[in-house]
């Protein structure tokens, strides 16, 4: 009897993890319906941010100018993830001109860095922290590009709310408190400069913990000196001499040079067409490619007769990702470097061919692990039918470690992402853009706008997007139901940095994903377990074009918020 208790007991809890609580509408796992607005909707991961973005909307501004208002603030509120001091990219869908823009603005590694300086180093991978694997940040250009092309307020006013944060003060939340109490200590303990000064100091000698006010007069200092001076005083001005006296202080390499050269570009986006919907990402140095390429696997198999969440739905994901990430470690870099071949990755054809590489057991591979990592990610959409989709991360959550002095924030640290090994797509090359993993999204049916979405997250990113748009596709699940579904990575291998092994890797999964379904795999040989913090991030705002509403959702893993109006 006591027996029978405790099992029971078991079961219950664990349906009690699986769905916290009863709905009488929608899927048991939703946390909430969707948020519907027809005049405009902001979605990102900080309600602060989101209120700044829809602020400037209702006071005439469009959805490129909240959604930079909505960055510079969360550059300040969630510097865990993000900041002026990483890279940014976006895929905007104007609507004047009914027409997809990609603009890739991330960084370049510095032109008197070479290989040969690792290699006399004896270096088999570029650090994750310090002076070496800064690169140029390319989100202040991001801005001023993004800007420049489709925005209406100036930006004195569009940084005006965060500038005023950063000065007077805001309540840590109980995410972005988590991971500043483990990361600033971290850092701080190896003996980085300016840490303490810049997030202690100014906090009155302690780090803010949930509810308590964090400021960063420093940053708003800065946020200041673009809203007089344009993107030139980042990468001209005083702010490039700082980064660059310091950076050589710290024995690195990034100079004034290699910030006044800086370019965003802007792409056409590419894309695939699923089950009728047209998924766009942007084409590399970044991964969003190989969400279509698994999405152009995963279509030849009918998954109106596959259970969501079973043994055969994530057996197929998951062979088709070990495939796709293949793709990804021989292939994806800086185009300017190295001829990527997209059209072929991305066609019918190719992915018959890798279709019938998936059998009924699991297929060992070489791809793989690059990092968890933290990001932002966000979309906005305006009354004139514009929505902007927009990625942004310093890599490794806060980023190098390097804070320049008095400027407000942490250089990224993308170029560890580099290949080290000679003849290689990614290998280090001075002036490159490293492979990357933020990457935004967007789906279009009939030439018309439908979601713009992101799943932030490292490696997890084009997993995330690949489930969203079955979850919306194959499944029916709403725009909030896509994203509070479980999911599941999988992870081992090789990575774009060069890094080889050949396995089966292991898929982990959330707690909603049923035991039968874990039974069912391991059968199959793949191997199962858990992990926390690694499956994701979403934001997605959807258009409804017969009722003409736009509907937003968020993520119920971290902060977020979608607010309409």
């Amino acid at each position: 009897m006591k027996t029978l208790f405790y099992y029971t007991s078991i079961l219950f809890l664990g349906i009690a993890c699986t769905f916290a609580q009863d709905r009488i509408t929608g899927k048991p796992f939703a946390t909430r319906s969707e948020v519907l607005g027809q005049n405009g909707m902001v979605a990102t991961s900080h309600p602060l941010a989101t209120q700044i973005g829809l602020d400037i909307l209702k006071s005439g501004g469009n959805a490129i100018d909240a959604a930079i208002a909505a960055n510079a603030a969360l550059g300040l509120m969630e510097p865990t993830g993000c900041g002026i001091g990483g890279d940014l990219f976006a895929i905007v869908w104007d609507g004047k001109t009914k027409k997809l823009y990609g603009l890739n603005a991330s960084g370049r590694s510095p032109q008197k860095l070479t290989l040969e300086y690792f290699q006399k180093k004896g270096m088999e991978k570029i650090p994750s922290y310090g002076p070496l694997p800064v690169s140029v940040p390319g989100a202040v250009d991001g801005w001023f590009e993004l800007h420049k092309k489709f925005g209406s307020k100036p930006m004195s006013e569009i940084l005006s709310p965060s500038i005023q944060y950063a000065e007077n003060g805001f309540p840590l939340t109980e995410l972005i408190s988590w991971y500043i109490q483990r990361t600033i200590p971290r850092f701080e303990s190896k003996g980085f400069p300016n840490i303490k000064d810049t997030y202690i100091t100014q906090n009155g000698g302690k780090l803010p913990k949930e509810g308590e006010l964090y400021k960063n007069p420093y940053l708003a200092n800065t946020y200041r000196s673009l809203a007089k001076e344009g993107r030139d005083a980042f990468y001209k001005g005083d702010i490039a001499k700082t980064i660059d006296t310091f950076i050589k202080e710290q024995g690195g390499f990034l100079s004034t040079k290699d910030l006044a050269a800086h370019t965003s570009e802007w792409v056409e986006p590419v894309s695939i067409n699923y089950r009728g919907y047209d998924v766009w990402e942007l084409p590399p140095n970044g991964q969003g490619i190989a969400a279509l390429q698994m999405l152009q696997i995963l279509k030849g198999y009918d998954f109106s007769t596959i259970e969501f969440g079973s043994t055969e739905h994530l057996h197929l994901f998951t062979e088709a990702k070990k495939l796709a990430f293949e793709d990804r470690a021989k292939y994806y870099a800086d185009m300017d470097f190295f001829d990527v071949p997209v059209t072929q990755l991305l066609s019918e054809e190719y992915a018959e061919n890798r279709r019938k590489q998936i059998k009924a057991k699991a297929g060992t591979y070489s791809a793989g692990e690059i990092s968890a990592g933290e990001t932002i990610y966000m979309t906005v959409a305006d009354k004139e039918g514009t929505m902007i989709s927009l990625i942004q991360s310093n890599y490794r959550g806060m980023g190098s470690g390097m804070v320049p002095p008095k400027l407000g924030f942490m250089l990224q640290d993308r170029g560890e992402l580099f290949s080290l090994k000679k003849g290689q797509a990614n290998t280090y090359s001075p002036g490159k853009r490293p492979f990357h993993t933020i990457i935004p999204a967007f789906i279009t049916k009939d030439n018309k706008p439908y979601v713009s979405f992101g799943v932030m997250g490292g490696d997890f990113q084009p997993m995330g997007h690949t489930q969203i748009v079955m979850n919306l596709i194959d499944f029916g699940m709403n725009l909030q139901e896509a994203g509070d579904a479980p999911r599941w990575d999988h992870t081992g291998g090789a990575s774009p940095m060069g890094n080889t092994t050949q396995d089966t890797g292991m898929i982990r999964t959330e707690s909603g994903i049923p035991y039968t379904t874990l039974r069912g795999l391991m059968d199959k040989g793949h191997k199962i377990g858990t992990a926390r913090g690694v499956y994701g991030g979403y934001q997605a705002i959807l258009w409804d074009d017969k009722n003409k509403v736009y509907h937003g959702a968020s993520e119920s893993r971290k902060d977020g918020q979608a607010a309409g109006y």
